[in-house]
């Protein structure tokens, strides 16, 4: 479970009620109690339910789950059936459609690329990154791991990867042994990733002894060859493929046979319909 604070809860909704709900008092409807229900239009896979419900009730409102995040759901399913005052429930109707919606979007989107994975190889991970939407990262982080991804890193400080970036700053960017020796002794708890942006790159950090190198899009050929190498070398490096990876591309990938596929795509998928309906109780 990622852990969001009390502090977030309350800017997710902040961001759309900080003043309340004017609609509401000029129709006298704030001290009169409600129901409000959220259902998934589409089915698929959802997530963001634990947050909703955290954000449901900071504003004071009871709330019944019928689903969990990464649950798989029919179209027209209730979430979440809500009461209480009708002033609070239009307020958390909105910011909490919004978390419901993004979050099914990404979780969804995610799980159809694990599916597809799993097909072809029912162990293999796709792994998210750190590049996601600006300020989106606990609720992104939440989604990916509802659709069956792992957490790539979360961020710069949690494990080695090893960039052309970084070593076009050193005195002797193409000394490939020193810079992963350097790493293996300055970091020895952590797997030294490397990251090649072509064939010979690639080749470079297997010969270095890279625990991983990620291969950045690099033409399947050229990963077969790398793959058929390291095996036929019964080499210990581990490879991974990284750019490109997306729902219209991963049965393509998945059936190369490299078991850790990388991708930043389910950041950025179209938000999942949540209908949204509030009536007097």
């Amino acid at each position: 479970m990622i852990y969001l604070p009390d502090t977030l809860i309350d800017q997710l909704l902040l961001d759309d009620i900080q003043y309340g709900d004017l609609t509401t008092r000029a129709l006298g409807l704030h001290s009169q109690l409600g129901v409000m229900t959220f259902a998934s239009k589409q089915g698929g896979c959802v997530s963001g339910i634990h947050i909703a419900k955290r954000m449901l009730e900071k504003l004071g409102i009871t709330c019944e789950c019928s689903a969990q995040d990464g649950q798989i759901v029919e179209p027209q399913h209730v979430l979440i059936r809500a009461t209480g005052p009708i002033e609070a429930l239009h307020q958390g109707w909105k910011a909490v459609q919004n978390v419901l919606e993004w979050c099914g979007g990404v979780s969804h989107y995610t799980h159809q690329m694990v599916s597809v994975l799993h097909q072809y190889q029912p162990n293999a991970q796709l792994a998210c990154t750190r590049k996601t939407v600006p300020n989106t990262k606990p609720l992104a982080l939440t989604a990916i791991l509802a659709g069956g991804a792992i957490i790539h890193r979360t961020g710069s400080a949690e494990s080695i990867l090893l960039f052309t970036n970084h070593r076009q700053c050193l005195e002797k960017p193409d000394d490939w042994n020193t810079h992963v020796q350097m790493l293996r002794q300055n970091a020895p708890e952590k797997l030294i990733i490397v990251e090649a942006d072509d064939y010979q790159q690639a080749i470079f950090a297997i010969e270095a002894q890279a625990d991983i190198v990620q291969l950045d899009k690099l033409p399947i050929e050229q990963i077969r060859q790398l793959q058929t190498l390291v095996q036929q070398q019964n080499r210990p490096c581990q490879l991974s493929i990284a750019g490109g990876i997306n729902l219209k591309t991963i049965d393509e990938f998945a059936q190369i046979g490299v078991p850790l596929l990388v991708t930043s795509a389910p950041y950025y998928a179209a938000p999942r319909d949540i209908k949204v309906k509030i009536f007097k109780q």
